[in-house]
């Protein structure tokens, strides 16, 4: 049918060249001849008087000169691959817009200009694959000689991802980066998730706040499809695209399935696009396999479950949801699969065995897809053979256990494309659509309200708005894995850091034996950094019990306090020792700590039990084992008494000197400044987010605590020790600029101005202490 399109083509423009020679020659020997005029247009029709004057010459000329253009513009046409040929001016229907020039990529894919005139429909990207040949390429199912309709700019596209557990959920989001960063339409993701994925997910996308994106998480544990084995190492979520028709709402038409493994490297729009191109009783989009596993010679005794030819892969589908309801997909898969499994037993491919099982039953239900929707870069793969240039590929697929240690002669490239994605900065992704109105949202919409009232001409309007800034947040970044105990004694250590002091991470780990809740501030790339750190760290990775949560880098002060709430609101056991990453806790606080908890009755009563803070100038330091050892290297000018030589009233109300001799735990009184490190309830309030970088971010927590009846108390046989390190970069700040130490005053003065609102008469020592800093 495409060839007796090209074929009409070819015919008017062959017409054309001949009739406008004839008529120039006629034009040019009819000064003594009287002709009718002849009307060339419907649109423009000539006047009805004789082509004796010169208007009527002139109204010839724009005539034949019109006729030429359009002759030109057919030659050009006809010059070009059938990919590039369109008529300008057809109508696209009421309901498709112009077509948006594709965002292209971050990495090489710059070459892809040419895709802008394919018009997102899949027609061109069929033919240049039957084009290519190769395994994959060589069947299009169009029949359609009119150009398809584009995707409408502001048409939601509807996005399907099964997600299971902490590993799943970091690489769903280089996926869905790839995907933001070249769309120009709203998107809906559909999440098929277990419990951890979720947390995970929403969490997320709560913070990011891409605008023209809805999220919709699906229950995995009701959807399992526990019944067929499955040796594949996606689990048992590796069937959950079987059961989508009944999992996603009802009146939801069609939508995109993918792999937590994908990479785009195009506008999602144009793989909606190919929709239109689904004829009869097609209602799968997919890819043929790449790898010779259906056709069974990989290896001796080798035996895969049915397929069509060299099958299909299940990493990208397109589903025709409505259509496949029709037809009774959840009882055709399921009679298949009873029906295969007498004989296998088991599936090697999860859901793609089913899915080609059903195939090669029923081959009319598939739409063969260009295999450059899905380069498949498994074990044994031919992916080489789908294409000629690698600018070309929009959708690439980790479909091996090895991931992006595959074996390909462009690996180079398609990992480069990748670590992209995977660094890339997600704040950048926070941009509207154009000439695309997006929902309204309930907090965007707050915040951008509270942001308004802002005054900017304030001197401290960069540490105010501080206060109301929406960090990107990812938590459990990590396997995480800790059931606390029954006897509810246990306690997780809190703490917050950034990039500069991950060093600490593993000697901390040394020295507690508990859970730990960190809050981590990197921007996306030292993420990345961290995580190739992490694994490659034996002590790191033999804990399980550490909750890793990134807070993704925005603005210009560290946000402190945001850090700690983040890594408090995790934290599972109900006690929790709020201290810093440069300390190291001294061995046995753990047990020390769960024991205090009976001793002192913390279930029945609001103490903050208190941790004594000491400190080496040393880099190398022969860590005291007991509290006999530490007395002797305060004796001797190895340790101190933490900032007593540049901040005493920090923690001068801990009574040192009582300490060195107590063997009884002692109550102590809150003093102006103090800021000690303590074991609370996982109940306690949070710290007030308005002080960020440097100063009193500590010191404000504590008065809270002292505002809500807290009671100190000191331990006897429990301290920690500071390490050294270079100054950051906002202590630095803080004593290099007056604005920024005039700025913390202020809010300083206003915290305790909305303390005394808050808590009356009870409150009042806090206006009038000298809190002088």
């Amino acid at each position: 049918m495409m060839g007796v399109c090209r074929g009409r083509r070819k015919l008017v423009a062959a017409l054309a060249l001949l009739f406008v020679p004839a008529l120039a020659w006629i034009y040019l020997s009819a000064a003594g001849f009287q002709v009718k005029s002849l009307s060339l247009s419907p649109l423009e029709p000539l006047s009805s008087s004789a082509v004796g004057g010169v208007s009527e010459r002139q109204a010839l000329e724009l005539r034949v000169r019109a006729v030429e253009e359009e002759n030109r513009f057919l030659r050009q046409e006809l010059s070009r691959t059938p990919k590039t040929l369109h008529r300008p001016g057809a109508n696209q229907g009421p309901n498709h817009g112009p077509h948006q020039g594709l965002n292209q990529g971050p990495a090489q894919n710059r070459s892809r200009g040419r895709a802008q005139s394919e018009e997102g429909t899949g027609d061109s990207e069929a033919q240049r694959g039957g084009l290519r040949g190769g395994a994959t390429g060589g069947r299009t199912n169009s029949s359609d000689c009119s150009q398809q309709p584009v995707v409408d700019k502001c048409e939601t596209i509807h996005v399907a991802i099964v997600c299971a557990g902490y590993n799943a959920s970091r690489d769903v989001v280089t996926l869905v980066k790839s995907v933001l960063f070249h769309r120009r339409n709203p998107l809906h993701f559909h999440f098929i998730t277990d419990s951890i994925a979720q947390k995970i997910l929403a969490s997320l996308f709560q913070s990011w706040m891409v605008p023209a994106v809805r999220v919709n998480f699906y229950d995995g544990d009701e959807l399992k499809v526990s019944w067929i084995p499955n040796k594949h190492y996606s689990g048992i979520y590796g069937l959950m695209k079987l059961v989508l028709t009944k999992t996603l709402p009802s009146e939801l038409q069609k939508v995109i399935v993918l792999d937590t493994d994908i990479t785009f490297a195009t506008d999602i729009a144009e793989l909606w696009a190919v929709f239109h191109k689904f004829r009869g009783q097609q209602v799968l989009g997919l890819v043929e396999n790449q790898s010779d596993w259906y056709l069974g010679n990989l290896w001796k005794n080798h035996r895969p479950w049915p397929a069509l030819g060299r099958g299909f892969n299940t990493g990208v589908i397109l589903l025709l949801l409505d259509r496949l309801r029709k037809l009774r997909w959840e009882q055709m898969w399921r009679l298949t699969a009873e029906r295969e499994l007498m004989g296998m037993l088991s599936t090697s491919l999860a859901d793609q065995d089913i899915f080609n099982a059903v195939i090669k039953q029923n081959p009319f239900l598939v739409h063969q897809l260009p295999c450059f929707w899905n380069v498949q870069l498994s074990d044994h793969t031919r992916s080489e053979k789908c294409y000629k240039d690698v600018s070309d590929l929009k959708v690439i697929h980790w479909n091996s256990p090895k991931k992006l240690r595959v074996k390909n002669k462009h690996v180079e490239f398609f990992r480069n494309l990748y670590l992209t994605f995977l660094e890339y900065d997600g704040n950048l992704l926070r941009r509207e659509l154009f000439g695309c109105p997006s929902e309204p949202d309930v907090n965007t919409e707050k915040l951008q309200k509270t942001l308004s009232e802002l005054d900017e001409d304030d001197p401290c309007y960069e540490f105010r708005r501080e206060r109301f800034t929406v960090h990107r947040t990812h938590l459990y970044f990590l396997h995480y894995d800790y059931t606390p105990p029954t006897d509810g004694t246990d306690v997780t250590l809190v703490a917050q850091l950034s990039m500069d002091r991950l060093q600490m991470l593993e000697a901390i780990c040394k020295h507690w034996e508990g859970p730990l809740s960190l809050a981590l501030y990197l921007s996306d790339a030292e993420a990345q950094q961290f995580l190739r750190y992490a694994q490659g760290s034996e002590v790191l990775m033999s804990r399980a019990n550490v909750g890793y949560h990134i807070v993704y880098k925005e603005g210009q002060f560290y946000p402190v306090n945001l850090l700690r709430n983040v890594a408090m609101r995790q934290v599972q056991t109900p006690y929790m020792f709020l201290s810093d990453i440069d300390f190291l806790p001294m061995y046995g606080l753990y047990d020390n700590l769960r024991r205090s908890v009976e001793q002192l009755d913390m279930a029945h009563s609001k103490k903050a039990l208190v941790v004594p803070a000491f400190e080496t100038l040393r880099y190398r330091l022969s860590f005291p084992k007991s509290k006999a050892e530490l007395l002797s290297q305060l004796d001797m000018g190895t340790l101190f008494t933490f900032r007593y030589h540049v901040w005493t009233k920090g923690h001068a109300p801990t009574n040192f000197a009582k300490w060195r001799t107590s063997t009884t735990p002692y109550r102590v009184q809150w003093e102006p400044d103090f800021e000690p490190y303590v074991m609370v309830a996982s109940s306690s309030p949070e710290y007030d987010r308005r002080f960020v970088g440097f100063g009193w971010n500590k010191v404000a927590h504590i008065m809270e605590l002292d505002a809500q009846e807290y009671e100190f108390v000191v331990l006897p046989n429990a301290y920690m020790i500071h390490m050294p390190h270079a100054p950051s970069f906002d202590i630095t700040k803080f004593r290099s600029n007056k604005q920024y130490r005039s700025c913390l005053q202020t809010l300083k003065e206003e915290f305790q101005q909305n303390m005394s609102r808050r808590y009356g008469f009870a409150a009042l020592k806090y206006m009038t202490a000298d809190n002088n800093s």
